[in-house]
């Protein structure tokens, strides 16, 4: 697997685990598909925009893989935690 890929997953992974715990604050709806359907939405966008966000800093290359790998988990928890506080 190619070091770019690498750092995709990781960073969209880490960005979900750091961000999980609104589930939990919140706690578990009664209905669990839905909680599971939010948790699984959640990891498929956190996926999405890490593997987005990543390429196209590489494709700019203005920095090395890993200050790009930071800077996008950075900006991912930022809008997480940004659209669970309402800003």
């Amino acid at each position: 697997m190619r070091e770019i890929t690498k750092a995709q997953v990781t960073i969209g992974l880490l960005a979900f685990f750091a961000t999980l715990w609104d589930v939990f604050i919140d706690g578990f709806s009664s209905n669990i598909a839905y909680t599971i359907g939010i948790v699984v939405l959640q990891l498929v966008l956190l996926l999405i925009l890490s593997y987005v966000i990543i390429a196209l800093l590489e494709w700019v290359k203005v920095f090395d893989l890993k200050t790009n790998a930071i800077l996008t988990l950075l900006v991912l928890v930022t809008l997480r935690l940004m659209s669970i506080f309402n800003f």
